[in-house]
């Protein structure tokens, strides 16, 4: 059973939780939460405490002096960031008691993280709709726009998030591409492989890299169809179809066939931080959701009223 805050939703945030050592060489809470958030001066620490911003589980407010080991959790709220306005609105598709289907624009996060905290799917949606038990049934990277699904209350986040686990979830993609070179419309293949292909490799996340890394020794864990939506002389329009769900695997699957996505700043290569170009929002859509709901037991399509402006004029 999760471990209930006690504080409360501020601003369709949550409070943060934190595991204390119950002992060590810090004789305080203080000075522990000092070092461990070393960016921080220690006065602001002191001010948090003395102000009764940091609390037990019970919501009874810790003092400076607080002895490491009175207490393993603590709470308090994370000073916001100074965030930049991300000028696009998350639409409301969908909603009833259990579920909620949004389409998420380009360049907004799925939740809360780093320099986004207000401008996250979740937390803008929790403060237009009131609804403080709001969770994400999976994620779009931030820079992806399309099908997002919440649950709307604790009740139902399990059923919603054991049927995307178990791969009962028909999702679909679309992304342009480049044209790559020896491109042939008449007869169009990616690295020697006719439409529609299946692509496959084996896809591992290390703990503190940005990037995910592709291992050609171990057996495939990802895999995608790919179909030809349609092509000009600029781009390739395709649609996707992962019968897996590993990070960042669309994006990468492309790039090795040859067909980065476009305006994609990670893959093939990492280009570096760069300030948001909105006018080159990253060519990937999360386009279609399919699957028989597991709490009323009603088939469910949706589809994004989305599209890629690069797409070709005769795609899909």
């Amino acid at each position: 059973m999760a471990m209930l805050s006690p504080l409360p939703m501020r601003d369709g945030v949550g409070a943060t939780r934190l595991h204390l050592p119950m002992s060590g060489e810090w004789p305080t809470v203080a000075d522990y939460m000092i070092e461990r958030f070393f960016h921080l001066e220690p006065e602001q620490v002191y001010e948090r405490f003395d102000l009764g911003e940091i609390v037990a589980r019970d919501g009874r407010p810790l003092a400076r002096d607080t002895p490491l080991g009175a207490e393993e959790f603590i709470w308090y709220y994370r000073k916001p960031p100074v965030e930049t306005e991300i000028p696009f609105a998350v639409e409301v598709l969908y909603q009833d008691d259990d579920l909620l289907v949004v389409d998420k624009p380009h360049f907004l996060p799925t939740t809360p993280g780093g320099k986004y905290l207000q401008n996250s799917a979740l937390v803008r949606l929790r403060n237009l709709l009131d609804i403080p038990d709001l969770a994400p049934v999976h994620r779009l990277d931030r820079a992806t726009a399309g099908l997002l699904m919440f649950s709307t209350r604790p009740q139902s986040r399990g059923p919603y998030q054991l049927m995307l686990q178990n791969r009962q979830v028909e999702k679909v993609y679309e992304a342009v591409s480049a044209v790559p070179e020896g491109w042939d419309p008449a007869a169009p293949m990616l690295r020697g492989q006719s439409f529609p292909l299946v692509y496959r490799n084996h896809i591992r996340k290390d703990r503190g890299e940005l990037l995910v890394q592709v291992d050609d020794v171990r057996e495939p864990n990802a895999e995608t169809l790919i179909e030809l939506i349609g092509s000009d002389d600029r781009v390739v329009h395709t649609l996707l179809r992962p019968h897996t769900g590993k990070m960042h695997q669309l994006r990468v699957h492309l790039a090795a066939l040859g067909i980065g996505i476009l305006n994609d700043p990670f893959y093939p290569r990492l280009r570096g931080e760069l300030p948001d170009d909105h006018d080159r929002p990253l060519q990937l859509l999360a386009r279609e959701l399919r699957f028989v709901d597991p709490i009323s037991g009603e088939e469910r399509v949706f589809t994004t009223t989305r599209s890629l402006q690069d797409a070709p004029v005769s795609g899909a």
